[in-house]
């Protein structure tokens, strides 16, 4: 997945390469296998997680069409920072904390308000670079509370594939795209190993099926 920077640069070429990599060659032909699978993700997809990426997000709705996107925290934060004086950033980063760790969806808009007020004259790059992302960064809001630490940021999957780009740059690349992917299938099957089980996995049956979470709280059916 491309870093944030790309968020800054819009590189077409970047996005052109990442949309590619979920969508079929010309010509090429899909297996039943790859219909099933595609199928079933459909159904049981219900977010995406990942920071500004064009190319990323332009796949997904291709293939997904019905995901929800949640904007990561973490590169949103240091995106924005990025846009401040270094005076001013431990103030603002405590305010942007105040934004995802607000109880309910209502309290995160009116921090998420109080954020643009507060810096939006001085520091008007910071704030557009909030601002553009406001209602996919709130997504998790619809899920389980239980599963919002995995959910606010990519985190759990960049640090998977840390051991893979590490690997990558000290072999200088694997020679053909066939060994490459073998080398990072056997990469993530041992990071695999200390993995453990997502906090409240036992909402994600509710979510299969459909039921509706609000501010983390499952809604009754009536």
């Amino acid at each position: 997945m491309s870093k944030s920077t790309c968020e800054e640069l819009g590189n077409p070429a970047e996005s052109r390469e990442s949309e590619a990599l979920s969508l079929p060659a010309a010509g090429e032909t899909k297996s039943p296998l790859d219909q099933i699978v595609r199928e079933g993700a459909q159904r049981m997809l219900r977010a995406a997680i990942g920071d500004g990426a064009l190319g990323f997000w332009a796949a997904l709705r291709k293939v997904y069409g019905e995901t929800r996107e949640q904007r990561c925290w973490l590169h949103k934060t240091a995106n924005v920072l990025n846009k401040m004086p270094k005076s001013v950033q431990p103030k603002a980063k405590a305010d942007l904390h105040e934004i995802w760790m607000a109880a309910t969806r209502e309290e995160a808009r009116k921090a998420f308000d109080h954020f643009v007020e507060k810096y939006g004259a001085k520091y008007p790059g910071a704030s557009q670079c909030l601002e553009k992302d406001r209602d996919v960064l709130l997504t998790f809001y619809d899920f389980p509370a239980e599963h919002w630490k995995h959910l606010r940021t990519t985190n759990p999957i960049e640090s998977t594939f840390a051991t893979i780009r590490l690997r990558q740059r000290k072999t200088k690349g694997c020679g053909s795209r066939r060994a490459s992917l073998t080398m990072m299938f056997k990469l993530a099957h041992a990071a695999q190993k200390g993995w453990r089980r997502l906090n409240g996995y036992e909402k994600i049956i509710p979510l299969l099926e459909g039921k509706t979470f609000v501010d983390g709280d499952l809604q009754d059916a009536a």
